[in-house]
């Protein structure tokens, strides 16, 4: 890691408020001094790799992203090449997380929304993506955009005041950060991977408690349901709907947004953005609809230790337990309201849990993710003696809170990274550490 008293000997201020003191020996330039701009169309169709910006870095579009909304010729588009830097100018004001650029290893074409910037001898495109990238991490660049939506133009760059050391040192600390900062995204990528493990393995303790139970010297039978596979001999397996009742929001009883009320004039509406996939509720966002629509459904108030299933779209099958009382609530069209739970609830929601990550190896293939009420219904989870259940609920929760934790460690770590990545870029194009 770079010290940051690393500095360079003499520093002089830079005339620019954001960017402070320079090292002496560097210039401060605007930016038509060294960048300008392509608007090279692809008439003629010369090229046809057709790359794009995503998650600030340039990638070539595989043949099955080029339907839909595609212009009918890609003439329009404009030329790549290596080196060239790639820049998203639009709508400042609504999108200040997204990395707006990148530097191109590829050759190729690109819609003309986006600003491509190529650069002059006397100055490395790799020094000047990590100054782009540093900019656009500080978000400096927010304030350069005008007109209602906030864009940027090529006259902006042309007009601001870029940092500009000699040619040679602009590559040795390019140099520096490629070096460091593929060795950082090493370090997040393993901790990523560890992470993926520790949740495989917190799925396959849960998986094997809730179908196999904790006693490992007991006899198993065939449960006769493909993905809960072998159970404790004294085990039964039960479909859910002679254990509970499931209902959804009846369709003449549906709501609009005229329904939609503020909160304090209205009940909690629960849908699927409410739900995460670890099976907690999240009120970020919370949805209130009117008295009128809460009470003219009853059967599907919401009360705690009712269980909660997504029923269709993307995140079909997400399944959550209502694990207190949030007051009057309901659910919207997406979901099914399981109540009226006659064995555990939240032994029962981790049954469900593990059938579902089975059945929905099947319905995720179909064009629209659906689960009717009649499959919920029959969806089939052992059943253990009611003490066994509780003793495995309170074992899981044991072994999930340590996963948890490992989990929580890691994902700490990679932020961390994450911070040290962008304050070393930010540091070093800026002069305030120095590295060669």
């Amino acid at each position: 890691m770079v010290e940051i008293n690393n500095s360079y000997e003499v520093y002089k201020d830079s005339g620019v408020e954001w960017l402070g003191e320079i090292p002496e020996h560097w210039e401060v330039v605007p930016g038509f001094s060294f960048i300008f701009e392509n608007k090279e169309k692809n008439t003629g169709m010369k090229r046809n790799t057709v790359l794009s910006l995503s998650y600030g870095n340039i990638r070539v579009k595989g043949d099955n992203e080029l339907t839909g909304l595609v212009p009918e010729s890609f003439e329009t588009y404009q030329f790549v090449n290596k080196g060239d830097l790639i820049f998203r100018p639009t709508d400042l004001q609504n999108d200040t997380v997204s990395l707006r650029s990148s530097i191109s290893e590829f050759e190729g074409i690109i819609t003309n929304a986006y600003l491509n910037l190529r650069f002059k001898s006397k100055a490395s495109p790799k020094f000047f993506h990590y100054f782009f990238r540093a900019i656009d991490n500080n978000k400096i660049i927010y304030g350069l955009g005008s007109g209602l939506r906030q864009n940027i133009s090529y006259l902006d760059f042309r007009r601001f005041r870029f940092p500009f050391p000699p040619l040679k040192e602009q590559t040795a600390i390019a140099n520096f950060l490629d070096d460091k900062t593929a060795k950082i995204e090493q370090a997040i990528a393993i901790k990523e991977q560890q992470i993926t493990l520790l949740k495989e393995r917190k799925q396959i303790i849960i998986q094997e408690a809730v179908t196999k139970g904790l006693d490992k010297t007991v006899k198993m039978k065939d449960s006769g349901v493909e993905w809960i596979g072998t159970i404790p001999e004294h085990w039964e397996v039960k479909r859910l709907k002679y254990i509970l009742k499931s209902q959804g929001r009846i369709g003449f009883k549906g709501y609009t947004t005229s329904d939609l009320v503020d909160e304090g004039h209205g009940a909690l509406a629960l849908g699927a953005t409410h739900m995460n996939w670890d099976g907690s509720i999240i009120l970020d966002e919370p949805v209130f609809i009117s008295w009128k629509k809460y009470y003219e459904s009853p059967e599907i108030m919401v009360r705690k230790d009712n269980i909660l299933i997504v029923q269709r779209g993307s995140t079909c099958g997400k399944v959550a337990l209502v694990d207190k009382d949030f007051g009057p609530t309901t659910i919207n069209p997406s979901l099914v309201l399981l109540k009226e739970i006659r064995e555990n609830s939240d032994f029962v929601f981790l049954g469900i849990k593990v059938v579902l990550s089975g059945i929905l190896n099947i319905v995720s293939n179909t064009a629209i993710p659906m689960l009717s009420q009649f499959q919920i219904n029959n969806i089939q989870i052992a059943i253990p003696t009611t003490n066994e259940q509780i003793t495995i609920v309170n074992y899981v929760k044991k072994q999930s809170n340590k996963f948890d934790q490992a989990i929580s460690i890691k994902e700490q770590e990679i932020e961390k990274l994450k911070e040290y990545k962008v304050s070393l870029i930010d540091a070093v194009v800026t002069g305030k550490v120095k590295v060669c």
